[in-house]
């Protein structure tokens, strides 16, 4: 009796110091998420300094210094299209302290990269699309060209006749115009260019006739009146532009193609502190100094949920594979 007695003692405490080592491991874990950030968080971005995602993560950074109460300095890891970047992002401990911040590449490279060292989908956890803006499609002001119309006609007199350039094959702008070759049925060359700043004076010396780059280095030539916008590839007319019209206004339906970009954590980043990046980035972005600077850098603020960003990259990764396949890009090896 007694032995039973005791072997039921033992059972029962065994039982209690088992559930109460799971109480207390579950509690620790929640006051651990509880007090994040408790030191220093990392941004990498996998451009070169100086770029417009660089610009856009200084933006960023100070916002979340403030928010968060804690440092947040930017990595700066560029090169070979921003892949090896986002594969150290996607390797990092999935604490909150190591962050991506990053442009529309990771959309975008999926369909130009036969292997890449990350997988866009399931690699990372979406925090927030931070920054957009359109694309321009623009000519010289003494082209003769004054809308999309225009453009078609001059292109479909003469097949083959017409360049345009571009920062580069497989970018957002490159593939802005192509689509717009495929859907207006045009022969036009693609010229492509080391960046937006030599495919924007490509246009202005003469070299090529159309510009496809992204508006932050055009839009001053064109509010002096030296370039012609014919349109911009947003969803609505960009507010520094309204005169100019979208590619859907002039004809083209559901044509949008514009730039992005976004903050993400690697997987498996707790769910909570996932929340609490999110609303101390959205509380960063809705000051009008960091609207300002995003302005003065090309871009307008959304601010959006990590379930918004998650359901753009869904549905645009696949599209922008169909384009590609489409236009007969291969993709590269690496």
């Amino acid at each position: 009796m007694r032995g039973d007695l005791a072997a039921r003692s033992a059972r029962a405490w065994r039982r209690h110091a088992f559930a109460a080592a799971i109480m207390s491991c579950s509690l620790a874990c929640t006051l651990a998420h509880a007090v994040y950030p408790e030191r220093l968080i990392t941004l990498i971005v996998p451009f070169p300094a100086g770029g417009p995602s660089d610009i856009i993560a200084r933006i960023v950074s100070v916002g979340l210094q403030r928010s968060l109460g804690q440092s947040v300095i930017v990595d700066n890891r560029g090169g070979g299209g921003g892949n090896p970047g986002m594969g150290i992002a996607a390797r990092a401990a999935p604490d909150g302290y190591t962050l991506l911040l990053t442009s529309t590449a990771i959309a975008v490279n999926p369909a130009l990269y036969k292997s890449l060292p990350y997988d866009p989908l399931t690699d990372f956890a979406p925090i927030c699309e931070l920054v957009n803006a359109p694309n321009v499609l623009f000519v010289r002001a003494d082209s003769g060209i004054t809308s999309i119309a225009d453009l078609i006609a001059r292109a479909k007199a003469a097949p083959g006749a017409l360049n345009y350039s571009s920062p580069g094959a497989g970018t957002k702008s490159h593939l802005t115009a192509e689509q717009l070759k495929l859907r207006a049925g045009l022969d036009m060359v693609h010229i492509p260019y080391r960046g937006g700043g030599p495919a924007t004076m490509a246009v202005l010396e003469g070299t090529v006739e159309l510009g496809s780059v992204a508006l932050a280095p055009v839009e001053p030539l064109i509010k002096e009146g030296k370039f012609t916008a014919l349109a911009v590839t947003g969803a609505e007319r960009w507010f520094s532009l309204p005169d100019v019209p979208t590619m859907i206004e002039s004809g083209f339906p559901g044509f949008v193609s514009d730039t992005f970009n976004a903050l993400f954590a690697p997987a498996g980043t707790p769910p909570e502190i996932i929340a609490v990046l999110s609303s101390a980035t959205r509380a960063a972005l809705k000051t009008a100094e960091a609207r300002e600077q995003a302005h003065r850098a090309g871009y307008q603020i959304v601010g959006g949920t990590p379930e918004e960003l998650a359901a753009r990259l869904a549905s645009e990764i696949p599209a922008v594979k169909e384009l590609v396949a489409r236009l007969g890009i291969k993709p590269e090896e690496k």
